[in-house]
């Protein structure tokens, strides 16, 4: 874990500097995405490249960690891929795929699996609204790990293309892995055209901070 933090470290770091992203997990052809996620259970790494309009590959390092001091460490290849896309006059709707295959350590048990870890993530959008479902399911040798997040947000008010937005999250995320509950955290996002940050604490005050930037 102690190279998750360090990555994190290091981009969170670099963000300042950065000037100038969309919500998708994936980018447009040719673009690489970097992509973050730090909260007390669970801390993520990931990175994809985007050969087509609607094909991304790339690598993500994970952690989970429950209310009983069971860790678990995940270091994936993943695969992304957008299945469907509805433009409408002001809004848009995706379907996505998200798959990873790798290893799996952790402390209930020696040495490393073999994990695949298939995901889907439907998103309706539109300049002032924001709506998120998914699921993701780590299975493997051992037990099963599965996360359920529902997000719910909306724009303070519109800006245009090359400003940068702010928006009010709630999200609602499961992981069983950790804990039985739903974990609830209210996040301030600040989106630009190539990238967001998220920073918020759930109803326990545990921070929890996000980003993502794309080029």
């Amino acid at each position: 874990m102690r190279y998750v933090k360090f990555f994190f470290g290091v981009l969170t770091g670099s963000l300042t500097l950065i000037a100038s992203a969309s919500a998708a997990p994936m980018g447009f052809k040719n673009s690489w995405m970097v992509m973050g996620d730090t909260s007390k259970n669970f801390q993520e790494l990931a990175f994809n490249y985007a050969t087509t309009a609607n094909d991304a590959f790339g690598l993500s390092v994970s952690g989970m960690e429950s209310h009983h001091s069971m860790k678990q460490q995940n270091v994936e290849a993943v695969y992304t891929r957008k299945v469907a896309r509805w433009n409408m006059p002001n809004a848009q709707a995706n379907i996505w795929f998200i798959g990873g295959i790798g290893s799996t350590t952790g402390n209930t048990f020696d040495g490393s699996r073999l994990t695949t870890s298939p995901g889907v993530q439907l998103d309706y959008e539109t300049t002032r609204i924001y709506v998120m479902g998914s699921t993701r399911v780590y299975t493997g040798e051992g037990p099963t790990s599965t996360i359920n997040t529902l997000r719910v947000g909306g724009s303070f008010y519109e800006v245009h293309y090359d400003q940068p937005q702010p928006w009010f999250i709630v999200e609602a995320r499961r992981m069983n892995f950790a804990s039985r509950q739903y974990e609830i955290t209210p996040m301030l996002r600040v989106i630009h055209n190539r990238y967001f940050v998220e920073f918020g604490a759930n109803m326990s005050g545990q921070p929890r901070f996000n980003f993502m930037y794309n080029y």
